[in-house]
């Protein structure tokens, strides 16, 4: 059974250890990014969330991943609230998948 992960700053991943998470720490996006490729490289993580604020900073290292089944690498939002970065990275994937937006909703009425 693989195991979930989480990076983020202290204050927006401790609770997640409560749910069973693998929760690492991280200060810096240099920290998020060896603690992504150590999960990452130990292939025992099907999942690993990251906060949007790392995550953000962290496009060109997630996007290594994004082709292999596994890890599954999901921005989620950090202590700060979401920056909608997380959103729009699911758009873009969702429409990569069917070939169209169907998450968009249409506020004009």
């Amino acid at each position: 059974m693989y195991k979930i992960g989480i990076i983020g700053r202290r204050d927006a991943v401790q609770g997640f250890m409560a749910l069973g998470f693998a929760v690492r720490e991280a200060d810096s996006v240099a920290d998020a990014a060896r603690e992504l490729h150590s999960m990452a490289k130990s292939q025992e993580y099907g999942v690993i969330f990251i906060t949007e604020n790392f995550a953000s900073e962290l496009e060109e290292e997630t996007a290594k991943y994004r082709d292999l089944p596994l890890p599954a690498i999901v921005s989620i939002p950090g202590g700060e609230g979401s920056t909608g970065f997380g959103m729009n990275n699911l758009r873009r994937a969702v429409e990569r998948a069917v070939g169209a937006d169907i998450l968009f909703k249409d506020n004009s009425n």
